[in-house]
């Protein structure tokens, strides 16, 4: 079922993502979906990726031919809450895996700012910006979230024009 939803969406997902799904319809217990986890990361049928702050998960070639030989297996119902799943959630979860905004303190006692658009493994717009205070930092980080878009509107739009 975790194969399934990473080959849906064709992004990365982060572990809270995939439990979300999993703990919210009961499919397993926390412990279940920890170890299922682990096990299909050993046996190389998906990798994670760390990204700042936390750890995504993807699909492996591997991991594909072994839905495709085993997906047929799932019930017609669980699929259908899974696609039901990512019907309803599909644009927070991209966003959420996919827009990074994160903060540290420099050297010089500025702080730099880490802003990127992400959309499968590759980045789209990734900048760092330096900001005086912790304070600022924050909004920042805070006002990506919903600007991001935007932004790369803009900049896009900028750089294209003749």
């Amino acid at each position: 079922m975790i194969l399934y939803l990473l080959k849906a969406v064709r992004y990365p997902l982060t572990r809270a993502q995939l439990s979300d799904f999993f703990l919210t319809k009961e499919y397993c217990t926390f412990f279940t979906f920890q170890q299922a986890i682990q096990e299909l990361l050993e046996s190389h049928l998906m990798t994670e990726d760390s990204v700042r702050n936390y750890v995504r998960y993807m699909l492996t070639r591997e991991g594909e031919e072994t839905l495709e030989f085993f997906g047929g297996s799932l019930p017609d119902e669980i699929k259908k809450d899974m696609d039901q799943f990512l019907s309803d959630n599909m644009i927070r979860l991209r966003d959420e895996v996919g827009v990074v905004a994160e903060y540290q303190e420099n050297a010089e006692g500025e702080y730099s700012v880490s802003l990127e658009i992400r959309e499968g493994k590759g980045s789209l717009l990734s900048a760092t910006l330096s900001v005086p205070t912790e304070e600022q930092a924050q909004i920042v980080c805070n006002n990506w979230r919903s600007s991001n878009q935007k932004v790369y509107e803009f900049i896009m739009k900028e750089l294209l024009r003749d």
